[in-house]
């Protein structure tokens, strides 16, 4: 297919979108709960949550988005958790991150500010060399791609995995992933496809693969991962025929660092550039839906892995990412089904990550049990007709986590020694602890048991080279020459010396609290 006709394809796609042909149902079509349904999760990244339309004065950057809120449910009081890595394990998994300890970034075992935290320096490989030691999600655990590859999904990722770099146990296609394309770690640059490595070094290592293969190609990631997802939807009855699908698309956007988009350059600045691109892209994958037939069947979520880098960003609510104030953990949620959940509708029942793992397998006809306890809750009565919340409390954080312990029990969050009432102080303006020491003493004995059921840190060998070319082991070990001669390019043009103490990633929070500053990488 030539450019021009694949261009218009889209076009297309996104025409019969924002006409209308996916349009909203009534309340007498959404009182039955299906089952088996295609699935496709879009997660973004580092969006805040006042900067959505829907949840904002401003409606210019997410038109897509907003229309699948308007078609769909929205959930008022979704949590996530306050960085990337932990909210993407507790959501492939249905599990609290600190029983695996994911509460811990595959990359904060490489950084001197974080491991300080746990008492531990860096380590040093077999070569002499400093380096990260290897985290990512155990093999042992049962993904959600796991379970609905079970029960006969089609299963594929496409964007940021954030789950794991290095080992091939720890990499999509060993956790149940059929398709993977996209990175492995935290925040790519959007055009060269390269990630400032650490421990110690600086420099840049290649990040972007299909099925676990470095990809030499063209274009911003963002519209990559669409196209990826789009193409995978216009071929899926052809090579599967009618076996449901399961798409995981974890957008790197608006993570940082921010480039220059052209085609909105004029417009917009970087960040929210960036926005509406990953608008532009929920629309296509919306609109590919319609395009190829599969509406009456497909439940789409829109959904973020934690707060922005700024309050304003998140307003009204306070905090930022990598903090347990609303702003940090609550995030826009939308479930959009014509047809089957009704449309403009809103809930505010009480939601975790970790409970998309048990209602989407138990939608999908499964069963929820695995090996290992899940945390996570079915809430299919929640989503489907409208019943209250199963849940009364979150678990956020226990010792030894990066950030202090934080639970929310009823209308009540305890952070560190911080005491709010949500119902009547939704913006965590005025600490009650000093008001009410009982309630806090008693949501501290409920983190301290919680806390027990930590595992110890599991023995984590160590990255060898310390500086590889690309990620991935199996794939620096044959790296192609072409992936080197660009890596070497960009680290030609690196700083080649850091001032002591200085690094071109943010330091580990201190009290709960942390500052970032430009694009927030």
């Amino acid at each position: 297919m030539n450019y021009f006709n694949k261009n218009c394809l889209l076009l297309l796609a996104i025409a019969l979108w924002l006409g209308g042909c996916m349009g909203g149902a009534g309340k007498e079509a959404a009182n039955s709960q299906p089952t088996a349904p295609n699935i496709i999760l879009i997660l973004a990244d580092d969006v805040g949550w006042g900067e959505v339309g829907f949840n904002s004065e401003t409606k210019k950057y997410t038109p897509h988005i907003d229309k699948l809120q308007a078609g769909g449910l929205s959930l008022t009081q979704f949590y996530v958790h306050a960085v990337c890595a932990p909210s993407r394990t507790a959501l492939l998994t249905g599990r609290y991150p600190f029983r695996n300890w994911t509460d811990w970034r595959t990359e904060d075992f490489g950084k001197p500010s974080y491991l300080s935290m746990l008492g531990m320096e860096l380590a040093r490989n077999e070569a002499g060399e400093e380096t990260r030691r290897i985290h990512g999600l155990p093999a042992e655990e049962t993904t959600i791609a796991e379970a609905l590859g079970e029960l006969g999904y089609v299963t594929a990722i496409a964007g940021k995995w954030g789950a794991g770099e290095w080992l091939p146990e720890h990499l999509p296609l060993a956790q149940g992933f059929m398709h993977q394309y996209g990175h492995y770690a935290w925040g790519i640059d959007y055009t060269n496809y390269t990630i400032p490595h650490n421990a110690p070094a600086r420099y840049a290592v290649y990040d972007w693969h299909r099925n676990q293969q470095p990809l030499n190609e063209q274009g911003y990631t963002t519209d990559l991962i669409a196209n990826e997802v789009v193409r995978l939807m216009s071929e899926h009855e052809y090579t599967y025929g009618e076996r449901p699908f399961f798409y995981y698309v974890p957008f790197n956007a608006i993570h940082g660092p921010l480039e220059a988009i052209p085609r909105y350059e004029a417009q917009y600045d970087k960040r929210y550039a960036a926005l509406k691109c990953l608008d532009d892209a929920v629309g296509r994958i919306a609109g590919a839906v319609q395009q190829y037939g599969f509406a009456q069947n497909t439940l789409i979520i829109f959904t973020n892995d934690n707060g922005a880098i700024r309050d304003s960003m998140n307003a009204p609510y306070r905090g930022t990412k990598n903090t347990n104030y609303e702003g940090g953990v609550r995030v826009p949620c939308v479930w959009y089904w014509p047809g089957k959940i009704e449309a403009g509708s809103s809930s505010d029942a009480l939601m975790h990550v970790t409970d998309l793992y048990p209602t989407l397998v138990s939608m999908a006809g499964g069963q929820v049990e695995q090996p290992l306890p899940i945390d996570g809750m079915d809430m299919s009565q929640v989503i489907f007709q409208g019943a209250s919340s199963p849940r009364d409390e979150i678990i956020f954080e226990v010792s030894q986590s990066v950030r202090p312990p934080a639970i929310r029990k009823g209308g009540y969050k305890l952070i560190g020694g911080e005491l709010y009432d949500l119902l009547a102080d939704p913006l965590e303006q005025h600490d009650l602890a000093g008001e009410q020491p009982e309630l806090v003493r008693r949501l501290r004995a409920r983190l301290e048991a919680v806390g027990r059921e930590r595992p110890p840190l599991p023995d984590m060998p160590l990255m060898s080279p310390a500086l590889p070319w690309v990620y991935g082991q199996q794939e620096d070990a044959h790296a192609p020459p072409w992936l080197k001669q660009h890596v070497q390019a960009i680290r030609d043009r690196q700083p080649q010396e850091w001032a002591p103490g200085t690094t071109p990633w943010p330091q580990a929070p201190v009290d709960g609290k942390i500052e970032y500053k430009g694009d927030g990488r």
